[in-house]
């Protein structure tokens, strides 16, 4: 998670590389953009994904043509800078990585049928991993500071990692996934989105995450590692799903959609089996998915 007065922090000035008319011009679309757009996390823009296949961009500023940054030096924003410090942060963590094939078939026919009721699949998608993380608390739990122990967290909050137009990411969080029902999160979800685009979220409601998913498919990625946020056990990176020819309990061949999810750990005090053990729970949660609506 980010540190707001990371974010807060103002941008020492910098001097971009070469004397050029077009670098003039870079430095006076960048301060603007920082100034409008970069008044601490709370008023930052963000591309919210409505229903986990497509993404709904907000408009971000005129982008600075590739010909003039040649040559240059663009310092980082604030919040590019804090996910900077972030990421250095994160190496100081032993990480190890665990993977599972899920099929998606009745998953994805879940969302045709709820889809017109609002249910998106980002929501979905974090009920999922909010009902399966209940037996591991582990997964959801931290690392203290010293590394002498664990802290366990009372309540299981989301946070699904967001690419931000202007560069870097934020967090929104879906609190109390594994209690709240599958209608109610998705309409979190639109107002997260509606406020965000309105620029009225609240810190609390993108710094509060202790389980991440950081969802590629809608790229067609198929598979990816995400790196582990600083503070927490766990991330999720979800692949697209993708039809692939399988063979059933019965030895019967027929053709289904797959998707492999990565997760990323925190080894200190989560280990390997721990992490197995999770996935085994989210596969049965996805592949039977009607545990998912209550």
């Amino acid at each position: 998670m980010f540190d707001l007065a990371d974010v807060s922090r103002p941008v020492e000035p910098r001097t971009p590389g070469g004397s050029s008319h077009a670098t003039g011009r870079w430095a006076a679309q960048r301060a603007a953009v920082d100034e409008a757009a970069l008044v601490g996390q709370r008023n930052a823009l963000m591309d919210i994904m409505d229903d986990g296949e497509t993404a709904n961009p907000v408009a971000a500023p005129a982008a600075t043509a590739v010909s003039d940054l040649a040559g240059t030096t663009v310092p980082l924003t604030s919040l590019q800078q804090a996910v900077s410090r972030n990421m250095i942060d994160s190496l100081a963590v032993p990480e190890f990585r665990v993977s599972m094939t899920i099929s998606t078939d009745k998953l994805d026919a879940l969302y045709r049928k709820l889809k017109p009721k609002g249910v998106t699949m980002t929501a979905l998608l974090a009920k999922a991993c909010g009902n399966a993380l209940e037996g591991h608390p582990l997964l959801y739990a931290a690392c203290t500071p010293d590394g002498s122990g664990v802290t366990y967290n009372e309540r299981i909050n989301i946070a699904m990692a967001v690419a931000m137009p202007d560069g870097g990411l934020i967090t929104p969080v879906l609190k109390d996934a594994n209690v709240t029902d599958i209608y109610s999160m998705s309409k979190d979800w639109a107002d997260l989105v509606k406020r965000a685009r309105a620029k009225q979220l609240a810190p609390a409601e993108f710094t509060t995450g202790n389980f991440t998913i950081s969802n590629l498919g809608m790229f067609g990625v198929n598979s990816f590692d995400a790196i582990l946020p600083p503070g927490t056990a766990a991330i999720l990176a979800v692949g697209g799903s993708q039809p692939v020819v399988s063979v059933d309990a019965n030895g019967r061949m027929g053709v289904e959609k797959q998707m492999i999810v990565n997760l990323t750990a925190d080894h200190r005090i989560v280990y390997g089996a721990h992490a197995a053990e999770f996935l085994q729970t989210l596969k049965q949660t996805i592949e039977n998915p009607d545990q998912l609506v209550f």
